[in-house]
């Protein structure tokens, strides 16, 4: 399978997610609550692969989270069970050339460099369908929530943001460069206060003193819509680092559409999405000097 087609068919499959739950605005990228996915060698999975393989297990109730090629799996003792169906994810490669065009990363396609990435693909399998895989199944004990959630406190107070408190909405304020947030009392339980918080930070990221994220030359009149995306899907990778589960935001109302209609128009609009989800978050976490590898080892 070429990387495009692999594209088309997981937005399709991501359209029809969002439109069976949109009238309860749950949106599929919530699955990541349950957690990064990552490799049997303990190595996070990114960006498109994390969404890809998150929806998978939640689709097919595995909760282990651990991932392998079928080599990988040998490697570890263990075998993939015959008839078992893999799940296809991408490799990035640069490339200092533009012949398939199908296969570069349009996230840093600016028109003019002719260097990119080329994305091969290739198969993995979760340890649930794995012989062997047992000792790989997730059998440690939650997280402590008042633990995770002084870690999370001190993580934004480190960021470098600016933060106003109070009022009724929350949003970030480009000509400011400033962040407002109502009162942490304001919401259901703090897991939802810093889900929002996650959100308002990926537009942060976004300012032209960081990351410059300028999408009007790959999106078009669809920069708006396509920025509000990529906040929801860094927030929803921001969270499965802390195993918080993502806010339901209920103004997904005023972007859904807009979603929706980007989706089906341009196949490589998710890829590009989650490229730039992703870099806001190595953003934030390199501000605050902090790693999900080190958390990995540190809860070990």
């Amino acid at each position: 399978m070429k990387a495009q087609e692999l594209f088309e068919r997981v937005t399709e499959h991501l359209i029809e997610v969002i439109e069976a739950g949109a009238s309860d605005w749950q949106m599929p990228w919530r699955c990541l609550g349950h957690g990064i996915p990552i490799s049997v060698d303990r190595r996070p999975y990114r960006g498109w692969n994390a969404l890809v393989l998150a929806m998978v297990a939640a689709e097919r109730g595995w909760s282990s989270n651990r991932w392998a090629t079928y080599r990988g799996w040998q490697r570890h003792g263990c075998q993939v069970r015959r008839g078992e169906r893999s799940t296809a994810v991408v490799l990035w490669k640069p490339t200092d050339r533009r012949a398939d065009t199908d296969q570069v990363d349009s996230s840093k396609d600016d028109g003019k460099s002719s260097r990119g990435l080329f994305a091969r693909v290739f198969n993995v399998f979760a340890a649930e369908q794995v012989d062997g895989g047992d000792r790989f199944l997730n059998r440690t004990e939650p997280v402590d929530e008042d633990r995770r959630i002084a870690e999370v406190e001190l993580y934004f107070a480190s960021v470098g943001s600016c933060i106003v408190s109070g009022g009724d909405r929350a949003c970030y304020v480009p000509a400011l460069d400033e962040i407002h947030l109502p009162d942490l009392v304001q919401f259901a339980d703090p897991a939802v206060y810093y889900s929002t918080a996650a959100h308002e930070h990926v537009h942060w990221t976004g300012h032209e003193s960081r990351l410059a994220r300028d999408l009007t030359g790959r999106f078009g009149d669809a920069a708006y819509g396509a920025e509000e995306l990529i906040a929801e899907l860094g927030a929803a990778f921001w969270c499965a680092q802390f195993g918080l589960e993502q806010a339901t935001r209920h103004d997904h109302a005023a972007y859904l559409a807009d979603w929706l209609r980007l989706l089906r128009t341009d196949t490589r609009a998710l890829v590009s999405a989650c490229g730039h989800a992703q870099r806001a978050v190595d953003h934030l976490n390199s501000a605050v000097g902090w790693s999900f590898e080190r958390d990995v080892a540190e809860s070990a």
